[in-house]
């Protein structure tokens, strides 16, 4: 561990240039991430004076292929993004006392782990809570710290910023009271169980588990407790196209009940055949059933499973078009996997506030301007947040001019796959 101040001097001496550019991809941000990290170390001085400080880094996370799959035991594809959180901190006697961005949370004693669901679902203060119960419980080291973070990964936007704040605490953690032992796959597990347990917000693994592992990674959640994850060992620069992700400026606040509403209605038809999620069913024997079914139970439960069956076998699909260089077909099924959102899982938005639709707006949008330049999807959760494009890298500066005429300058973010999960940033 260094001085805070010492690190300061570092960044400034040129000696993370070569670590932040590694983290970041992108070599025309290593400034913008030097300015980032030095005034977030002097934040951290001024909150907790200058003393020895660990720095760590989770981030966000871009769902490539399988929308809602995961909560099914299905199959995904998905990429960690250069958008992070980073965090400065340091051991803390009895408590983790946390200021991100400019956000003062509530302190947390490491010796009260009882879930307070009055109080704190829904809040920051749950996750921090529900990561200690959990690391407890499963027999790992845990102790308090002081900590500034700040996030470029926005809330709402759906690239999952409450995963990577699960992620951020477990890896830090991890870090200073586990010596980085703790397994990424693992530190993504107890992500999802606080967001489940803590926060009160039924969710899969994908998003925790991009975030930790990094990479762009093929996951089967087959058996949920022991993930299959696979890293997709391909040059997305190869394929000239970039990875664009638009903020529609729409709040995913008072969603919840829409977003639990698609894990519920697809285990109601796996429950039909006497199981727990819809991977244990097979595609025929759903098919033979639906007039069975539609009796039953709502037609949205049913044409919410076929989305579930059809998406989960596009992730092969994704991902063989990938390893083998067909990034023609890889369009395709991304297409085809944005359609089938639309029309069969119905997540483009909520049916309780019908008039807001600017998901549904972006992607008519982006067809249009894209024409045969790329293709577009709604992006992870749906209902509010973001879409997806992958656009021609020669049209990418055109997409953006033209979109951000309809969502405000910003909106277009133009984003790299970065190599690394949750990690600590050796400076």
């Amino acid at each position: 561990m260094k001085l805070a101040t010492q690190i300061i001097e570092d960044i400034r001496n040129g000696k993370a240039d070569a670590l932040l550019t590694d983290i970041y991809v992108d070599e025309s941000l290593l400034d913008t991430q030097k300015e980032r990290y030095i005034a977030a170390i002097e934040k951290f001085i001024s909150l907790y004076g200058d003393k020895e400080v660990e720095v760590f880094s989770a981030p966000g996370r871009s769902e490539v292929s399988g929308n809602h799959t995961d909560h099914q035991h299905g199959e995904v594809l998905a990429a960690a993004i250069n958008l992070d959180i980073i965090a400065i901190t340091a051991p803390r006697d009895g408590e983790i006392k946390v200021l991100s961005d400019d956000y003062d949370l509530k302190a947390v004693a490491v010796d009260d782990l009882e879930k307070k669901a009055e109080e704190e679902e829904g809040t920051s203060e749950g996750l921090i809570r529900g990561t200690l119960a959990r690391f407890k419980e499963l027999g790992l080291h845990i102790g308090g710290f002081e900590a500034y973070m700040t996030s470029e990964v926005l809330q709402g936007s759906g690239l999952s910023s409450s995963a990577a704040f699960e992620v951020m605490i477990g890896t830090v953690l991890s870090g200073l009271y586990n010596d980085m032992t703790v397994s990424p796959v693992l530190i993504a597990q107890i992500g999802q169980y606080t967001e489940n347990v803590y926060f009160g917000k039924p969710c899969g693994l994908m998003d925790q588990c991009a975030s930790s592992v990094g990479a762009l990674i093929h996951i089967d959640f087959k058996d949920n407790d022991h993930p299959v994850v696979e890293k997709v060992d391909v040059d997305f620069s190869s394929f000239h196209h970039s990875l664009c992700i638009v903020d529609v400026h729409a709040s995913h606040a008072d969603l919840t009940d829409d977003y639990a509403a698609i894990p519920t209605e697809m285990k109601e038809v796996a429950h039909f055949f006497g199981k727990e999620f819809l991977r244990e069913v097979s595609e025929d024997e759903f098919k033979a059933h639906i007039p069975e079914l539609r009796e039953k139970m709502s037609d949205r439960c049913v044409i919410r499973a076929l989305h579930f069956f059809k998406e989960d076998a596009r992730v092969e699909k994704a991902v063989s078009a990938l390893k083998n260089n067909d990034f023609d077909t890889f369009k395709s099924v991304i297409k085809s996997s944005g359609d089938s959102s639309y029309k069969y899982l119905q997540n483009i938005y909520s049916n309780h506030d019908e008039t807001n639709q600017a998901v549904s707006i972006a992607l008519g949008l982006s067809e249009d301007i894209l024409g045969d330049k790329g293709v577009c999807r709604v992006h992870g959760g749906g209902f509010a947040g973001t879409i997806q494009a992958f656009v021609e890298d020669d049209y990418v500066e055109t997409y953006k001019t033209e979109i951000e005429k309809y969502f405000g300058e910003g909106s277009c973010h133009i984003l790299k796959v970065r190599k690394y999960g949750g990690k600590k940033v050796e400076l």
